[in-house]
């Protein structure tokens, strides 16, 4: 599956204000923090105003803060504001969803996208934003030789030279 922009600075910012609950969250904080331009990003923040998902407030010591408590809000109900919603028993597979698929009766692959599909929407109406920024993020490594165990010479065996036969 993949999002559009917009949903993915929208998830960006949901968790920045559920892990500032009830402090103001700004657009060039979140925007420095991922990287991302503070234009689309205030935007983003607007949609979700308008959605009824947050808040705004201007002004000195303003930003945004999450409309209800974080353990009510969904990455589902995020993603439902930025992305067009699968209408149930369109093919995945179909290039024009709004046209019927011609081969639907014969179909034997089709019902493997539509359990994943439903799946998918499962696990994001499961996750509320307080379990998202519960979990912590995996640590990258910049080094992959950083996974090499060092072992103190002292713990090594001394082995005596072995004789070839």
């Amino acid at each position: 599956m993949n999002l559009t922009k917009s949903t993915q600075y929208a998830l960006y910012a949901a968790a920045e204000m559920a892990m500032a609950g009830e402090a103001p969250t700004t657009v060039s904080a979140v925007a420095a923090r991922y990287r991302i331009p503070e234009g689309a990003l205030a935007k983003v923040f607007q949609q979700m105003v308008r959605a009824g998902l947050a808040t705004g407030t201007r002004g000195i010591g303003g930003g945004y803060r999450l409309a209800r408590p974080a353990s009510k809000i969904t990455v589902l109900d995020v993603m439902h504001v930025f992305e067009r919603r699968r209408t149930p028993g369109v093919c995945a597979l179909h290039p024009r969803p709004e046209v019927p698929c011609p081969t639907a009766s014969a179909c034997r692959v089709q019902w493997l996208f539509h359990e994943v599909d439903e799946l998918v929407q499962a696990t994001y109406e499961s996750v509320t934003l307080q379990t998202l920024v519960r979990r912590r993020a995996p640590r990258r490594q910049a080094d992959p030789a950083s996974n090499a165990v060092t072992v103190p010479a002292s713990m090594l065996k001394k082995r005596s030279p072995q004789r070839v036969r």
